[in-house]
């Protein structure tokens, strides 16, 4: 097992301490203390009304069971899945995939994005955050994760809703389980994280993720949102809104909002968008989403890594995330139950934001670190004891999906060559792709942040915008 699929992030506070701190629960920084800040620097940017979804494949998925398949490639490397064609002459993707095959004028297939990173931790951090990591491994970020740049940017922004949401599954909710640390622009431009399945009856809104520096300050363990209907309730009876200075009133205000409660609610949906979307944690997961940048979030990541939840039965043969070793899983018995939801979750999202007339406002992306051996290993699985087939870790190749954002659909960018194995056509890096995410954004990637040492860094330092996603 890789290192990354060992690593598990493992009372309350007080009413008065949390309105002290008037904290998201991320920093030792309050909110309070940010937005005075935030209000000393001045008004003064633009604000385009763009925003991301940005879906997270963590541990790697296979390029040549999903999105470039290579049907004429030697029998070791084409594995068993046959590809299908889709609604765009020319474009095909895996057959057990036949919902987006059915969309394929929606979104765009980059299949020649390539970096030098093979660690889960090294891939993770030179994927989030555009540049090249310090160190091959661990998750702990050296350089602010994309999602914190737009929520630095965007710091005078306030439509009352977090610009930077995470959802991720509980005990893996930590922003250094997938590099998603903010760095040296500081631990309050990471992401408002909302860990739990969002199909689950009993999921809430709160957040446990706090740092050492706070722990140590209250004393004890705290969930500094335990739901917002009870804090509301709770501010209510007593005043103390009405007793807490401007900053405080409007960090408050911030994370109890209608507008957050009410993105939040997916009940407000029909069951049949839900039942639509999937009643699965991926499927909810990306309806939430939807809701999240429709209620003005800049910047949604929703981590899609185990799809043996929501009621679906664990294959012994099968494993949590996208890590496909031969040691881990077997490669095609978990693909068949993996891509059918993955499958249905993206599409429907493609639909539903195009439906909505949010394709131009939002630009959704799905893909993971890396890819996979475009050659198959047989190992014996850990958890069966039998031989298995299985795909290892590969950044020389990868797949991206990308859709809305206002561009051109209908389209592949670049190549592979015959077996998979690297770039043929257009060769891209993670920074051209992340130079196109902020053209969509309006934000100028030749804009600087001080470093810890107060040396001036560029937001990204190199790349260019994808020409072809205009």
């Amino acid at each position: 097992m890789s290192k990354l699929s060992k690593k598990f992030c493992p009372g309350p506070t007080s009413r008065r301490d949390f309105l002290k701190m008037g904290t998201l629960g991320l920093s030792g920084l309050s909110l309070a203390d940010f937005l005075k800040v935030k209000a000393a620097a001045g008004p003064g940017f633009d604000d385009p009304d763009t925003s991301v979804i940005y879906v997270w494949l963590p541990g790697g998925p296979p390029h040549m069971e999903t999105f470039d398949m290579k049907p004429d490639a030697p029998a070791d490397y084409r594995g068993i899945f046959n590809p299908i064609a889709t609604n765009v002459d020319g474009i095909s993707v895996c057959e057990l995939m036949p919902r987006l095959a059915g969309v394929a004028d929606r979104y765009n297939l980059i299949r020649s994005i390539a970096h030098n990173f093979g660690d889960h931790g090294g891939g993770h951090k030179r994927f989030m955050t555009g540049r090249v990591p310090q160190t091959p491994t661990n998750t702990v970020n050296d350089a602010p994760a994309v999602g914190s740049i737009v929520s630095k940017w965007f710091e005078r922004r306030d439509v009352g809703i977090p610009n930077y949401i995470c959802n991720a599954p509980n005990g893996r909710h930590g922003i250094d389980v997938f590099a998603m640390g903010s760095a040296y622009l500081g631990p309050s431009y990471a992401p408002f994280t909302v860990p739990g399945n969002p199909e689950d009856k009993d999921f809430e809104v709160k957040n446990v993720a706090i740092s050492k520096e706070v722990e140590d300050r209250l004393g004890d363990r705290t969930a500094l949102l335990t739901g917002f209907d009870r804090l509301r309730r709770d501010i209510d009876q007593t005043g103390l809104m009405g007793a807490q200075d401007h900053f405080h009133q409007k960090a408050v205000s911030l994370i109890t909002s209608e507008r957050t409660r009410n993105a939040f609610d997916l009940s407000q949906e029909s069951d049949e968008l839900r039942n639509k979307y999937g009643r699965h944690c991926w499927g909810q997961r990306a309806l939430l989403a939807r809701r999240l940048v429709e209620a003005g979030s800049k910047f949604v990541t929703m981590v899609m890594e185990n799809p043996y939840k929501s009621g679906v039965e664990w294959l012994k043969n099968g494993t949590y995330n996208w890590d496909s070793h031969a040691v881990n899983c077997h490669l095609f018995d978990d693909a068949k139950v993996r891509l059918p939801i993955l499958d249905r979750a993206i599409a429907t999202l493609i639909e539903d934001l195009y439906d909505r007339g949010l394709d131009k406002k939002v630009l959704l992306v799905v893909t993971g670190e890396f890819g996979r051996t475009p050659r198959i290993s047989v190992t014996k699985g850990s958890q069966t004891g039998v031989d298995q087939p299985g795909r290892d870790h590969w950044p020389q190749a990868m797949s991206v999906l990308v859709s809305g954002g206002g561009m051109r659909t209908g389209q592949v960018v670049g190549s592979t060559n015959s077996k998979g194995e690297h770039p043929h056509e257009r060769p891209l890096t993670p920074n051209d792709f992340w130079a196109t995410i902020y053209r969509h954004l309006g934000i100028n990637i030749a804009h600087e942040y001080p470093d810890y040492s107060g040396r001036p860094m560029p937001i990204l330092p190199f790349g260019m915008p994808i020409s072809e996603l205009t």
